[in-house]
C-alpha cells in the first residue's frame, strides 16, 4: 500500500513538473498527428488498389499462390518508401525468421525476396533525402575510393564477359543442346548479391540518430536472437520426442540429405537421422547452415550487449543469449557451430581487452561454463556425437586443405582476369542459368569476377576493417567502447573469412554491412552524451550557487 502510494505521488509530481504545452503548440500537434493518419490512409487505399488489380491478373497466371504476394509486395513497398525508418526496423526484425515466414506461406520463391521489399525502397528514399539535403551517402569517406574501383571491376565484367556470353554465346558441344539462359540476368543478380547490402552501412548511420536508437538496436538484436534460439531448442525436442520425424525414416543417401519433406515447426529443409547419427536443424531460417552462421554472428552481439549495456537487467539478458547460442551451436549438429562459437568468444576476450576486467569477466565465465556443464551432463551423447563428427570431418578434409583445393581449382578454370562472369557461382542466380557450386567465399568471387575483382573486393573490406578500428580507438565512453570493439572484432573475423560464403547469403550478407554503420555512428552519439552531461553539470552547479545563496541570505551569521 505505502508503495503504491508513493508512486502516485511521483505520478503526481512529474505530472506537476512537467510544463504544459500552449494551447497553439497543442492544437498544432493534433493537425500534424491528423494529417500523417490522412497520409498513411491515403497511401493504403492507393497501394492497395494497385496492389489489387495487379493480383487479379497474376491469379490467372500463377494462381492464388503468386497473387497474394504481389498484393502483400506493392504495400510494403509504397510503405517502406514512404517511411523509411520503420522499413529499416522491419528489415532487421525480419532477416531472422524470413526462411520460417517463407515455407509457412508455402515456399514461394517470391517470399524469398520479401525481404528486399523493406530494404530497396528504404534504400531509393534515403538516397533521394542525402541528395536533398546534401548530406553524404557514402559513409565512411574513406571506403569511397576502393567501392568505386570495385564498382567499375564488377561493371566491366558485366558488360565484357556477361554481355560476350549474352549476344556471342560460345557454340554447344557435338551432340549437345546449348543451356537456356540469361546471362546479363545472371550478371545483376551476381552484381545484387556481391555489392547489394553495402548501402546498409549508409541506411544504420542515418538510423541510429541518439544513444536511445542504439541501445534500442542493440537490445532488439538480443531479444532476437534469445527468440529464435528458444525456437530452435524447440525444434530439436519436438524431433527428439518424435513429434517431428525428420528423416530418419529415410533409405539410402537420403538419410544424410537436408531435405524440405523432413521439415518440423520453422526454417526450412533438415536432416535428423538419429541410426546414422546426423543432425542438421536449420532454426528459423531456410538451410542448416544458415542458422550456423546466425549462431556464430550472435555470439559478437550477444558478447557485445552482455558486458558493454549500461544496464544490468540488459546486461545479463545479453549473457543468457550468449548461453542459449552456446546450447544451440552443441544441439544443431553443425561443426562449424560447435567450433567457430567458442573460438570467437575466445578471440573476442582477447581482441577486446575485457581479460583485463576480471571482475566482470571471473562471474560471467563462470556462468557461462554453468549453462555449458548442465548441457552436456543432460545430453552426453550428443555432445560426443557432436565431438567425433568434427574430428572426423577434420581429418578427411581439413579446413586449409578443403580452401587451397578450391583456390587451385578456381585458379585452373578462371584465364581471363575478369572472371567467368557475375552471378555464374551464386546460388540465388541460378533461376537465370546453371551455376557452379564454389563452397569458399574467396575462390567464388575470383571464379566470377577474376584475380582483379578479388583484390578489388579485399581492398574493399581491408579499407572498412582500417576505419572500423580507428572509429571504435575514438570512442571515449566505456560503455560504448566496449560494444564498438565487439562490432569491429566481428568486421575482422567476416572480413578475412573465406571459409563457405556467409557475405553472400543471410543473415551475415546483412548484419555485416548494417552493423558496420552503427559502428560508424557511435563516435557522434558519443559526443553527444558527454555534450548533455557537460549541460547537466553546469545546470547543477547553477543550482547549487543559487542554493548556496539562498542559505546566506537565510542564515547571514
Amino acid at each position: 500500500m505505502l508503495k503504491s502510494k508513493k508512486k502516485k505521488k511521483n505520478k503526481k509530481e512529474q505530472s506537476k513538473e512537467q510544463p504544459t504545452l500552449p494551447l497553439k503548440e497543442r492544437l498544432a500537434q493534433k493537425r500534424k498527428a491528423t494529417r500523417a493518419r490522412e497520409e498513411l490512409t491515403s497511401l493504403l487505399s492507393k497501394a492497395g488498389g494497385v496492389g489489387i488489380v495487379l493480383g487479379i491478373a497474376l491469379f490467372f497466371v500463377g494462381g492464388i499462390k503468386l497473387a497474394v504476394p504481389a498484393v502483400m509486395a506493392v504495400i510494403v513497398i509504397a510503405l517502406s518508401y514512404k517511411y523509411p525508418r520503420q522499413a529499416l526496423f522491419g528489415f532487421v526484425f525480419y532477416i531472422p525468421f524470413a526462411g520460417t515466414v517463407t515455407y509457412l506461406l508455402g515456399g514461394n520463391a517470391i517470399l524469398q525476396l520479401a525481404k528486399d521489399g523493406f530494404y530497396v525502397p528504404a534504400v531509393i528514399a534515403l538516397w533521394q533525402k542525402c541528395r536533398q539535403q546534401n548530406l553524404p551517402f557514402v559513409i565512411p569517406k574513406g571506403i569511397k575510393t576502393p567501392l568505386l574501383i570495385l564498382l567499375t571491376l564488377c561493371i566491366c565484367t558485366l558488360l565484357f564477359v556477361n554481355g560476350m556470353q549474352q549476344f556471342n554465346p560460345e557454340p554447344p558441344a557435338l551432340f549437345k543442346t546449348p543451356p537456356k539462359e540469361i546471362p546479363l540476368g545472371m550478371g545483376i543478380l551476381g552484381l545484387k548479391v556481391l555489392m547489394g547490402y553495402i548501402p546498409l552501412i549508409t541506411c544504420a548511420y542515418y538510423l541510429i540518430r541518439n544513444k536511445k536508437d542504439f541501445l534500442f538496436v542493440t537490445r532488439l538484436q538480443v531479444v532476437l536472437i534469445l527468440l529464435c534460439c528458444v525456437l530452435g531448442v524447440v525444434q530439436y525436442a519436438l524431433l527428439v520426442a518424435g513429434i517431428c520425424e525428420g528423416t530418419r525414416d529415410a533409405t539410402g543417401v537420403d538419410l544424410f540429405k537436408a531435405t524440405l519433406e523432413a521439415r518440423c515447426f520453422i526454417g526450412g529443409a533438415l536432416v535428423y537421422s538419429p541410426s546414422q547419427g546426423i543432425i542438421r536443424l536449420p532454426g528459423t531460417f531456410v538451410a542448416p547452415w544458415q542458422w550456423a552462421w546466425f549462431l556464430i554472428s550472435s555470439t559478437f552481439f550477444t558478447f557485445g550487449t552482455g558486458f558493454s549495456d549500461p544496464s544490468l537487467k540488459w546486461r545479463l539478458f545479453g549473457l543468457v543469449s550468449l548461453g542459449a547460442v552456446f546450447v544451440n551451436a552443441v544441439i544443431s549438429g553443425q561443426r562449424i557451430a560447435l567450433a567457430l562459437v567458442p573460438a570467437c568468444l575466445v578471440l573476442l576476450l582477447v581482441l577486446t581487452g575485457q581479460f583485463a576486467n576480471l571482475k566482470r569477466f571471473v562471474p560471467i565465465f563462470g556462468g557461462l561454463i554453468l549453462i555449458l556443464t548442465i548441457a552436456i551432463a543432460s545430453n552426453p551423447v550428443v555432445v560426443q556425437e557432436r565431438m567425433d563428427s568434427f574430428i572426423s570431418r577434420w581429418n578427411a578434409s581439413p579446413p586449409y586443405e578443403f580452401i587451397t583445393q578450391q583456390f587451385e581449382e578456381v585458379a585452373n578454370n578462371t584465364k581471363n582476369p575478369l572472371g567467368n562472369g557475375l552471378g555464374r557461382a551464386t546460388n540465388s542466380a541460378r533461376i537465370m542459368g546453371p551455376t557452379k557450386l564454389v563452397e569458399t567465399y574467396y575462390p567464388k568471387v575470383m571464379f566470377e569476377v577474376g584475380i582483379l575483382g578479388v583484390l578489388g573486393f579485399l581492398g574493399l573490406v581491408t579499407t572498412l576493417t582500417v576505419c572500423a578500428f580507428k572509429t571504435y580507438r575514438k570512442i571515449k565512453n566505456r560503455n560504448f567502447r566496449g560494444y564498438g570493439a565487439a562490432l569491429w572484432v566481428f568486421i575482422l573475423f567476416i572480413s578475412y573469412n573465406t571459409y563457405y560464403y556467409p557475405l553472400d547469403v543471410d543473415p551475415v550478407a546483412v548484419y555485416y554491412w548494417f552493423f558496420a554503420g552503427v559502428l560508424f555512428k557511435l563516435p557522434e552519439i558519443d559526443k553527444l552524451e558527454r555534450l548533455k552531461e557537460e549541460q547537466n553539470q553546469e545546470v547543477q552547479e547553477v543550482s547549487t550557487i543559487r542554493k548556496r545563496k539562498q542559505k546566506v541570505v537565510q542564515n547571514p551569521l
